[in-house]
């Protein structure tokens, strides 16, 4: 972790100088941007040579005592709460947060009840940080592999209004949407996606094994192959020999590095651009992006959290880099006093029809709500185009598979048909 030095400028028009640990300058930058502060500079400090990096020994040996070392070689394998998880636990929460339980009772019984490791070692935790004066939200800022920055935001909100279980319940609510939305496309795409996997396992398993059987029985026979059956043949020799090999080698290696590209930003936001111009899966990816963003973005202004915050927080959630970089430039138009309506329409990314509902919100002042009818329609706009998606891909996909096995099946039987005009 490095220290920052930075510059900005307070309510009253002075400047004024605050440091903070980070790993890197975008980390600091976005941790002031959560405290509302925007860096007019900000600059590294060097540690000096004769500072010491030991740590305090009282802090190492409470760390030690409450058995929640950092250092946990463990930890690189333990699977991190998904939105179901979190969903079920915020519930929880408030609900006994609501009944009068104390935080701190509440956060020790969902440690007891958690089976995921990570998430009952984050639980305890953070309240034992809780129990020593520390707020909620800071302690789970800690975990950032369990504890997202939606959620934190809502709870930080909460807390700031006095109102934790109310925005326990908004959280809740917010992940099972966006978990069932999820569902909702994976289902969809499951079944395509298994059938054409089983589909292409069935027919390099006929063309390995079962071809070259029929093949010796008509050579035996002396039958001659017809060209379609020789092609097939053949196929089996080349997936039988060491090209083979090497041609799955290098789709291996083709896929590495497709991912590898994918993981910088220039990479993803190519790709990320091609599948939003792809037919049907294109209206897809859009539709489900502006629902996920209003959804969030209404649910984090209504429980309190700032507008700019809120914004970083939503473009975060979209799942396409394209519309992710979109809403985060209107996030600095905002910032000079643009309009959001306008700022996200000067991008040309979201449809017209949630800019329109998006700008008559703010007119009457009720951006939230308006924000959160818009979710709801184009979640149901999902739903609508999954089912079509669905009902085009189940009759595509019994093709294909129709198509592999009867390809095979014509493969070996024509050569029979030759043998039994020899024959007669």
């Amino acid at each position: 972790m490095a220290i920052f030095s930075a510059t900005y400028q307070s309510a009253s028009g002075q400047s004024r100088t605050i440091t903070i640990r980070a790993k890197d300058p975008q980390t600091a930058r976005r941790q002031l941007r959560r405290r509302g502060i925007m860096a007019t500079a900000l600059h590294a400090q060097n540690k000096k040579p004769n500072q010491s990096t030991t740590k305090d020994p009282s802090t190492a040996q409470k760390v030690k005592a409450n058995g929640l070392l950092s250092m946990d070689l463990g930890e690189a394998f333990q699977k991190p709460p998904g939105v179901k998880e979190k969903a079920v636990w915020a519930s929880k929460l408030a609900a006994l947060v609501d009944a009068g339980v104390p935080i701190v009772r509440s956060l020790d019984l969902m440690a007891t009840q958690q089976k995921l490791p990570m998430f009952k070692k984050a639980l305890t935790a953070v309240g034992l940080e809780v129990n020593q004066g520390t707020a909620m939200g800071a302690a789970m800022r800690k975990w950032p592999k369990v504890f997202d920055q939606l959620t934190v935001a809502m709870v930080e909100a909460g807390e700031a209004g006095g109102v934790l279980d109310e925005s326990l319940k908004r959280l809740a609510k917010l992940l099972e949407d966006n978990a069932r939305l999820q569902n909702q496309i994976k289902g969809a795409l499951g079944y395509p996606v298994a059938v054409l996997v089983i589909a292409i396992l069935v027919f390099l398993g006929m063309t390995i094994f079962l071809i070259p059987t029929f093949a010796g029985i008509f050579e035996d026979l002396g039958a001659e192959l017809p060209l379609f059956t020789q092609l097939m043949v053949d196929l089996s020799e080349l997936l039988r020999s060491s090209v083979a090999l090497v041609f799955a080698g290098a789709l291996l290696v083709m896929v590495w590095m497709f991912s590898r590209y994918y993981a910088t930003h220039k990479g993803r936001r190519v790709v990320d651009r091609f599948m939003l111009k792809l037919p049907l899966f294109g209206d897809l990816i859009m539709k489900t992006a502006t629902a996920q963003f209003c959804r969030i973005f209404s649910s984090l202004t209504r429980a309190g959290v700032p507008i700019l915050m809120s914004l970083e927080i939503s473009s975060e959630t979209t799942g396409n880099s394209i519309i992710s970089d979109a809403i985060l430039d209107s996030r600095s138009l905002v910032q000079e006093g643009v309009l959001l309506s306008t700022a996200l329409t000067r991008q040309k990314v979201l449809p017209d029809m949630a800019l329109s509902m998006l700008s008559i919100g703010e007119e009457t002042g009720e951006m939230d709500q308006m924000l959160s009818k818009v979710a709801d329609f184009y979640e149901d706009e999902v739903s609508a185009t999954v089912k079509a998606l669905t009902s085009m891909l189940e009759p595509a996909m019994i093709v294909v598979v129709g198509g592999i096995v009867g390809s095979i099946l014509l493969a070996m039987y024509l050569p029979m048909f030759t043998v039994f005009d020899q024959i007669q």
